[in-house]
């Protein structure tokens, strides 16, 4: 049984600074890519960063430059930084993992930025 763990959501105010984690443990295949995406309220699923198993990082251009997803292989885990936070980041943020075969993701955490 694979499971995303994630970590670090919360209330912050606008300017202020996050950071999510997310473990993943159970998985026969090793990890591929693995990344957040965020919903808010009414609005689909989107990506905000991924990161591959070699390192290799993708931002939405929403997130450029103030977030800053890292990976630790050995853990399974990975920690998305996140700094000069807006209102409309406001949003649950979901941990995704995947391996040749299939896509997993957490149960989500919720990131409220106040203006």
């Amino acid at each position: 049984q694979v499971q995303l763990v994630e970590s670090g959501g919360g209330l912050v105010q606008a300017g202020g600074s996050l950071r999510l984690s997310c473990v993943t443990s159970g998985s026969r295949f090793p990890i591929g890519a693995m990344g957040w995406y965020r919903q808010a309220p009414g609005k689909q699923r989107d990506l905000v960063a991924t990161v591959t198993s070699g390192g290799t990082t993708n931002y939405a251009d929403s997130v450029k430059g103030r977030f800053t997803l890292s990976r630790d292989n050995a853990q399974n885990t990975v920690y998305l930084q996140m700094n000069s936070l807006k209102p409309e980041d406001t949003a649950v943020y979901y941990c995704n993992a995947k391996t040749m075969f299939s896509n997993y993701w957490g149960q989500g955490t919720q990131v409220t930025v106040s203006s």
